[in-house]
């Protein structure tokens, strides 16, 4: 019963660890897309210089969506071993991100002015992002909420897992197939004893 509901909890948490890897991957390709559309550009003659680095929000979309990939290796690996080590690893780097992104909403909501707590970005993809959510609100609140749940439900997940404890059992049918061991070492010990005492 224990291994069948260990199973369980390791497939779900590999599935909600697996919607946290597409959040991550979609974050990856935008903010490449990102990247592609400043040198595109800067190559079309726009006010950029042409030695300047991409801004702040392209950079930090980029490391975010990284950040939840290696999470997502981290819980994949957890969830597969239930090592203890693994999985707490795992709960705090979830819980981590999950303080950062409540911080952030706490900002946006409570804070009318919440855009000019950030860097100023001249590409203008920021913006684009805001107006994308803005007209888009209802199904972003939702993929936003999706991501969190499954965030949160990896943690419970992954402390029941750990609570469970690794799979030591042993797959033994009956005890009669179970090879009983030698001793050759004392056998030969014995035999040099005895050949000793005869001479």
């Amino acid at each position: 019963m224990v291994r069948w509901a260990r199973s369980c909890l390791q497939s779900a948490l590999k599935l909600m660890n697996s919607v946290i890897g597409l959040a991550g991957m979609g974050m990856i390709l935008y903010s490449l897309w990102m990247i592609r559309s400043w040198y595109k550009d800067i190559d079309d003659g726009y006010s950029f210089s042409a030695d300047s680095s991409p801004p702040w929000f392209i950079y930090t979309f980029l490391g975010l969506g990284i950040f939840l990939c290696l999470i997502t290796c981290v819980g994949h690996i957890a969830a597969e071993t239930a090592n203890s080590h693994c999985l707490s690893c795992y709960m705090i780097f979830l819980f981590l991100l999950l303080i950062l992104e409540g911080a952030i909403t706490a900002d946006i909501l409570l804070n009318r002015n919440w855009a000019e707590d950030f860097p100023e970005d001249p590409t203008g993809k920021f913006d684009e992002l805001k107006k994308f959510v803005r007209l888009n609100y209802k199904m972003c609140k939702w993929i936003g909420l999706l991501i969190v749940a499954a965030q949160a439900s990896s943690i419970i997940t992954a402390m029941v897992l750990k609570a469970l404890g690794p799979d030591c059992e042993i797959d033994y049918d009956s005890d009669d197939d179970s090879v009983t061991a030698r001793l050759p070492l004392l056998r030969n010990q014995v035999l040099r004893t005895g050949d000793d005492s005869i001479s």
